[in-house]
């Protein structure tokens, strides 16, 4: 129920593509010391099943940001731990959507900081990061 499997991780190159293009609909959001962006994806119409994993997630720490690998690698678990955590009622809401409302979602989480911050630090800009994804969904705002 709490493991991060690799059918909900973002590996086409293709997908990431579009996820960082803005023609495609990307919004993004920050909250120190992440940043998301995410891209809503309508269903097919033909489709009238539910994708297994109606949330696909990015984590990207760049070089350019913490320089040494041991402070990225820290950054990317801690973002992982901290998304694995929060991600139920995101999961739930984008679920019980009605039908002609139905999509899955598709979301970079960027690392911002320069310096490494602490677990709790992130596990709060990870929950303020993704209640605003959740209300924007609830309100229908153009996700996308």
């Amino acid at each position: 129920m709490f493991s991060f499997k690799k059918s909900e991780r973002i590996t086409s190159l293709k997908d990431t593509d579009a996820l960082f293009d803005k023609q495609h609909g990307s919004v993004g959001i920050s909250a120190f010391p992440l940043r998301a962006i995410y891209r809503k994806i309508p269903l097919s119409y033909n489709s009238t099943t539910i994708p297994v994993e109606p949330i696909k997630v990015l984590v990207s720490v760049a070089k350019k940001r913490l320089h040494h690998a041991v402070d990225r690698n820290r950054a990317k678990r801690q973002i992982r731990e901290a998304y694995r955590l929060q991600r139920l009622p995101l999961k739930e809401k984008l679920l019980s959507l009605p039908n002609d409302n139905q999509c899955s979602l598709h979301i970079a989480f960027l690392w911002l900081s320069n310096t490494p911050q602490s677990s709790q630090l992130v596990a709060k800009s990870m929950k303020k990061l993704l209640v605003t994804i959740e209300q924007k969904l609830t309100t229908n705002e153009n996700l996308g």
